[in-house]
């Protein structure tokens, strides 16, 4: 045993002093070094990230980004080589189009044949190298880097940190040699200090900018607010709710990834911008990457557009046409403040807005309250139902981790932190990952993943139930099972919807019955499991499942037999 420092050793420590707490890892060859300098950190009592050994790569970086969505502070991955790099992308891209900071890191494959300590020892190292093994996520990750020395390593670990945490946030990638890794550690002259390299300043929006979209929002008759990423924190939400409140603006939350606006609010629009369109003559797209869709959106002439968040462009998207008459860059909190101080629109016209709002809002919730005892009364269950009795059971501090499955007209979105939706880039297999991460972060919280039967299958839920069990994790898992791909169904019917494929006595492509007995996956890792198939039988299975999540602190999961519901033709 050598008293002098590895730079592994310098590593989890500088970690820890920067704020990482945890380190989701998928270990492979490239990890001796990181493993030594974890297991001699622990005998020397020095303070470095939490390791949580996770077996499989999508489920850590789902942990990372799920733990980030609740604490609001960024996590470490570490993965081995471009193999261990190729299984996280899925969680990668994630993250990355729903602006989740995250240290991704994976070793890389020993550079040398022989020679230094690290270098290859195993067969695989040969097959194992490649050219370029950063260009897997090269176009999907805000910064990219190998640490080549010792020296460099503080330089390295700072800027990347501080290019993840820079608006718009982002996962970055840095490999790490196992030569360089097992070399003696530089001297670190400010050892045990903050940074020297902080994140890039939030940007303000050009008030003359604001100035000028305030004087058209004053004058527009029937404004409209488009959003889906608002709502990260309560701020957010605050902001939101007192601009669309003074002006009387309705709120449509498109395909929402949080709460963006109560539901109870007076302005809640519901979640179809659509038939909204039609009548606006300003529309502010608020942190929303697809505010409508083209070919569905019925737009007035001379109907202006407002883009607003930290890239109003989306530049990272390689086709958006979205109109954009202003494109306004900037922290969204600070922007909405700024409005409602600068717009001055005419009382009665506010006035009017606001009576002919609650009207609609009126007929739109007669509506749903309508399909919701329609769905009671169905001989199986429905989507519509399994929401609304999930919504009923609850807490309400609760924590929902939704990937596809729920009606959200029929469920209480209320409290900010309390509901996440999957990114909009659809990366399935996110919620049980994100779920464990989420219940790291809070963990006197009720964790509920709502998923589909695809999704769950994505999930590797072998891994992710393997980890709830090992690190006394419990979370509630629930799957709304049509024993389907619902939503290539649906594109297919859309596209062909008189098609051969609608013809078909079975889904093509699309059907993945026979249906696995979900809950006895989650019963080899010592959890609870059933599987609900009455409507009149989900409320108390909901209530045995809670129970067993909060009393009994194990992990359960609800295997919920749902009636697809896809429009045929005849």
């Amino acid at each position: 045993m050598s008293g002098e420092r590895s730079v592994a050793d310098e590593y989890v420590t500088l970690l820890a002093e920067r704020g990482i707490e945890y380190l989701f890892g998928n270990a492979g060859t490239d990890f001796p070094p990181i493993i030594e300098a974890l297991a001699r950190a622990a005998e020397e009592g020095r303070r470095v990230p939490v390791p949580f050994v996770v077996p499989h790569e999508n489920v850590a970086v789902a942990m990372a980004h799920g733990h980030y969505m609740i604490s609001g502070r960024m996590q470490a991955v570490m993965v081995h080589v471009g193999l261990g790099t190729a299984n996280g992308i899925n969680g990668l891209f994630n993250a990355a189009r729903q602006n989740v900071p995250m240290l991704f890191t994976a070793g890389r494959t020993p550079i040398t044949e022989g020679g230094p300590l690290g270098a290859r020892n195993n067969y695989i190292h040969w097959a194992q190298e490649m050219f370029d093994q950063a260009a897997m996520v090269r176009e999907i990750v805000k910064w990219e880097y190998e640490l080549r020395h010792p020296a460099q390593l503080t330089t390295v670990v700072d800027r990347a940190l501080a290019v993840a945490l820079s608006e718009p946030r982002g996962p970055v990638y840095l490999t790490l040699p196992r030569e360089v890794l097992a070399e003696p550690a530089a001297p670190r002259a400010h050892a045990g200090e903050t940074s020297s390299l902080a994140p890039a300043s939030v940007t303000l929006a050009d008030p003359a900018a604001l100035a000028a979209l305030a004087e058209a929002l004053g004058a527009a008759r029937r404004p409209l607010i488009v959003t889906a990423n608002l709502g990260r924190n309560a701020h957010e939400t605050e902001a939101l709710g007192r601009l669309a409140e003074a002006l009387a603006i309705p709120v449509v939350q498109y395909r929402p990834r949080y709460v963006c606006l109560p539901r109870s609010h007076a302005m809640h629009a519901g979640f179809d911008p659509h038939p909204w369109l039609a009548e606006s003559d300003l529309v502010l797209v608020i942190e929303c990457d697809v505010p409508w869709i083209p070919d569905q959106a019925k737009i007035r002439p001379g109907t202006r557009v407002a883009q607003i968040g930290a890239d109003p462009l989306f530049a990272r998207y390689p086709i958006r046409g979205f109109r954009a008459d202003w494109s306004i860059a900037g922290a969204a909190v600070p922007a909405l403040r700024t409005l409602r101080e600068l717009t001055h629109a005419d009382a009665a016209a506010v006035s009017e807005r606001r009576g002919e709002i609650e009207l609609r809002r009126g007929q739109m919730r007669a509506a749903w309250s309508a399909a919701r005892d329609h769905a009671a009364r169905e001989p199986e269950i429905t989507p519509v139902h399994l929401t609304a009795c999930l919504d009923g059971v609850k807490p309400d501090d609760a924590i929902v981790i939704n990937e596809y499955p729920l009606a959200l007209e029929h469920f209480g979105l209320e409290h900010p932190g309390t509901f996440f939706a999957h990114s909009p880039s659809g990366g399935l297999g996110w919620a049980l990952g994100a779920a464990l991460g989420a219940k790291i972060a809070a963990p006197d919280r009720l964790v509920i993943a709502a998923v589909g039967d695809g999704a769950y299958m994505f999930g590797n839920p072998v891994a992710a139930h393997q980890v709830s069990r090992a690190a006394g994790l419990p979370f509630l898992t629930v799957i709304l099972n049509n024993a389907m791909w619902m939503a290539v169904q649906r594109s297919t019917l859309a596209m062909y919807p008189k098609g051969y494929a609608s013809r078909a006595n079975q889904p093509v492509m699309s059907s993945l019955s026979p249906s696995p007995d979900f809950e006895k996956v989650i019963e080899s890792c010592g959890g609870y499991g059933e599987r609900v198939e009455r409507p009149g039988d989900l409320v108390p299975a909901l209530k045995r499942a809670i129970d067993v999540v909060r009393n009994e602190r194990r992990q359960a999961l609800l295997n919920v037999i749902c009636r697809p519901v896809v429009e045929r033709t005849s």
